[in-house]
C-alpha cells in the first residue's frame, strides 16, 4: 500500500488580493440590470443638478437686465422640476441599489456560512468560532459600498465632474486650467492614501475577528470565569483586543482626514484664485456677471465629488479589504471538493477496516502508529486505553472527520478516503462525551437527526433513551426549553437526550465516545438498556474509560501510545492477564 500525502495546513499561505475588475465581474455584473436602472437614475439626477447653475447665467445676464416677467416664471418652474426630478431619483436610487445592496449582503453570509460548514475538521480546530462569527456577519458588510452609496457618489461623481469640466471650459479656459493644478496634486495624495488604508483595513477585519472570538469565549465560559474569580482578567484581555482596535481605526481616520484636509486646503486655494482671476475679468468686460456665477457654481458641482473621494474610497477600500478576507475562505478546500471522493453508498451493511493506518495532526508526531485490526458488520468494538493514547483519533477518522495520513480504511471493501461523504454520514451516528445540544426545546433537539420522524418515531426514541424519565415532571414536557448549550439540564439529562437523537438517526454506524461518562449509577443502568438496543445490528465503536460497560463487546482494542497493545474479547483478555487485565482489576477494586 503507497502511503497517502500528508496534507498540513500551512501558515504562509498566500493572502487573496480581490481587484476593482474581478469585484465588478463577480458581484456587479451578475446585478448588471438593476445596476443599469441605478445608472440610468444617476445620470438623470445628474443632468437635473445642472438645470440651477446654467439658469444662474440666463438669469443674470438677460431675464434681469431687459425685466423679462414671463422668462423669469418659466425658468423657475424648469428649476422646480429640476429639483423635483432629483429629489425622486435619490428615492428611487436608495430604494433599488441601497436594498440590493442589502440582499447581497445577506446572500454573501449565506454563501460564507455554507462554504464554512463544509471545511473539514482541521480547519475549526484552528480557528476561534468567535472569528468565524465575524467573518461571516461583518467582513462581507463593507460589499454594500460596491452597488450601494459608495458606486452611486462614484459613477455620479464623475459623470458630474466631467459634465462639469466641459462646460467650466466652456466659459473660461484659464480659470479651469487653473483650477485643475490643485485637483491633480489632490488625486497624487490620494492614490497613494488609499494603498495605505487598504492593509490597515485588512488588518483591522482580523483584529476584529479575534476580538470576537474571544468575547465569544468569555460569555461561553462565564461559569469559568466566575468560579476562578476571573472576571478582572478577562477585561483587561478584552481591553488589550478593543485598544489594538482603536489603534487600527486611529490610523485610518488619520488618513482619511489628511486628505480631506489636503483637499479643503488646496481646493479652498483654486478658489481663491477663481475669485481673484474672475473679478479681474469682470472689471476687464472680459466675463460677465451670470457667466462668473455659472462657473463657481459648476466648479462647485465639479470639486464636491473630488472632495467626496477620500469617502467613497475609503468605502470601496473597506469594501474590498473585506472581500479579500472572504476570498480568502471561499478558496479553502472544502471536504465535498475532495477530487478523490467519488464513491456514493447505498445501504451500508458496515463492515469496517484498517490497514497500517498512521495519522498526525503535526508533522512527524505520529499519533497513531500503523494501526490494523478488522470490524465485521454489526459488530461492537471497544476502543480502551489511557488519555492521549489514539483512542478519539480512531474514533474521527471512521467518522471521517479527519484522514490517515498512511494506510487506508475500507467500508464495505470500498476506500472510504474515495466514498463522498454525504452518502457516508446520512448512515453515521455519533454521541461525543462533551454532547453539543442546539438552544431550543428538548423535542428539537432530538429531532435534528430527523426533522421528518414521525411523532411515534420521536417517543419510541425518546423511551429508549429513558428521556421521558424527567421530562415528564417538566410542566412542557418536551417543549422544555434548555438554555444554550443545554445548560438548564443535567449531564445526564443532556446525555440521554443526545443518545435519543442518535436513536431516531437509526445509523448503520454508530461512534459512541464516552457517552455513558456524565451519567450517574442509576442513569447510566438504565441508558446501557437503552444502548444495547440501540447497538443491535449496528457496527458500533465504543469509546469507555469504565470498562464494566463494554464487556458484551464483540472485540475489545486496547491501545496505548497510539498502538494496539492488545485485542479479543472480555474474556480472553482477562485470562491473558495482559494491559487490559491492570486496568479492569485496578477498575474493579475502586
Amino acid at each position: 500500500m503507497t502511503p497517502n500525502k500528508k496534507s498540513h495546513p500551512t501558515k504562509d499561505k498566500s493572502k487573496a488580493k480581490v481587484s476593482i475588475l474581478q469585484a465588478f465581474t463577480t458581484i456587479i455584473w451578475p446585478r448588471r440590470k438593476m445596476v443599469f436602472i441605478g445608472l440610468l437614475l444617476i445620470v438623470v439626477s445628474k443632468i437635473a443638478s445642472f438645470v440651477a447653475p446654467l439658469s444662474l447665467k440666463v438669469l443674470m445676464d438677460e431675464i434681469i437686465p431687459n425685466k423679462e416677467l414671463d422668462r423669469l416664471k418659466i425658468l423657475i418652474a424648469v428649476v422646480i422640476v429640476a429639483i423635483l426630478v432629483q429629489a425622486i431619483t435619490s428615492f428611487l436610487l436608495t430604494k433599488i441599489l441601497s436594498v440590493q445592496a442589502q440582499y447581497l449582503i445577506a446572500e454573501l453570509r449565506a454563501q460564507v456560512q455554507k462554504k464554512i460548514l463544509g471545511l473539514p475538521i482541521r480547519f475549526f480546530d484552528n480557528t476561534k468560532s468567535g472569528a468565524l462569527v465575524s467573518r461571516i456577519m461583518t467582513d462581507v458588510e463593507g460589499v454594500r459600498n460596491l452597488i450601494g452609496t459608495g458606486l452611486v457618489q462614484l459613477v455620479g461623481g464623475t459623470i458630474t465632474a466631467v459634465v462639469s469640466l466641459i462646460l467650466l471650459l466652456q466659459i473660461s479656459v484659464s480659470m479651469t486650467l487653473f483650477t485643475l493644478i490643485p485637483l491633480a496634486i489632490f488625486a497624487i495624495i490620494a492614490l497613494k492614501a488609499f494603498k495605505v488604508i487598504r492593509p490597515i483595513f485588512r488588518a483591522r477585519g482580523k483584529i476584529n475577528a479575534e476580538v470576537t472570538g474571544r468575547l465569544t469565549e468569555t460569555l461561553g465560559g462565564i461559569r469559568v470565569i466566575k468560579g476562578f474569580n476571573a472576571a478582572e482578567q478577562e477585561a483587561l484581555v478584552f481591553e488589550k483586543g478593543v485598544h489594538e482596535l482603536f489603534i487600527n481605526v486611529k490610523k485610518s481616520l488619520t488618513a482619511t482626514a489628511f486628505m480631506t484636509s489636503s483637499a479643503t486646503f488646496l481646493l479652498g486655494l483654486a478658489t481663491t484664485g477663481i475669485m481673484g482671476i474672475g473679478g479681474y475679468k469682470i472689471m476687464m468686460e472680459t466675463l460677465t456677471l451670470g457667466e462668473f456665477l455659472s462657473f463657481t457654481f459648476l466648479l462647485g458641482l465639479m470639486v464636491a465629488p473630488i472632495v467626496q473621494m477620500s469617502n467613497i474610497g475609503s468605502q470601496l477600500t473597506e469594501a474590498l479589504a473585506g472581500l479579500d478576507r472572504t476570498e480568502e475562505l471561499m478558496n479553502e478546500a472544502g471536504e465535498a471538493e475532495d477530487p478523490l471522493r467519488t464513491i456514493p453508498l447505498k445501504k451500508l451493511q458496515g463492515a469496517i477496516n484498517f490497514k497500517e493506518v498512521s495519522f498526525a495532526y503535526e508533522e512527524e508526531k505520529d499519533v497513531l502508529h500503523s494501526i490494523s485490526f478488522n470490524a465485521a458488520a454489526g459488530e461492537t468494538i471497544a476502543l480502551v486505553g489511557s488519555s492521549g493514547s489514539g483512542k478519539s483519533t480512531i474514533a474521527g477518522l471512521v467518522a471521517t472527520f479527519i484522514n490517515p495520513d498512511q494506510g487506508e480504511i475500507t467500508i464495505d471493501g470500498h476506500p472510504l478516503r474515495e466514498v463522498t461523504l454525504e452518502s457516508y454520514r446520512k448512515q453515521l451516528g455519533v454521541v461525543l462525551q462533551d454532547e453539543f445540544l442546539f438552544e431550543g426545546t428538548i423535542k428539537e433537539n432530538i429531532l435534528y437527526a430527523r426533522p421528518n420522524a414521525t411523532n411515534e418515531s420521536l417517543l419510541e426514541a425518546v423511551n429508549a433513551a429513558y428521556v421521558n424519565e424527567f421530562t415528564d415532571r417538566f410542566e412542557a414536557g418536551l417543549d422544555t426549553l434548555i438554555g444554550e448549550r443545554g445548560v438548564k439540564l443535567s449531564g445526564g439529562q443532556r446525555q440521554r437526550i443526545a443518545i435519543a437523537r442518535a436513536i431516531l438517526a437509526n445509523p448503520s454506524i454508530l461512534i459512541l465516545d464516552e457517552a455513558t461518562s456524565n451519567l450517574d449509577t442509576e442513569s447510566e443502568a438504565l441508558i446501557q438498556k437503552s444502548l444495547a438496543t440501540l447497538t443491535e445490528g449496528r457496527t458500533t465503536f465504543v469509546i469507555a474509560h469504565r470498562l464494566s460497560t463494554i464487556r458484551k463487546a464483540h472485540k475489545i482494542l486496547v491501545i496505548e501510545g497510539g498502538r494496539i497493545a492488545e485485542q479479543g474479547t472480555h474474556d480472553q483478555l482477562i485470562e491473558a492477564k495482559g494491559r487490559y487485565f491492570d486496568l479492569f482489576t485496578y477498575q474493579a477494586k475502586i
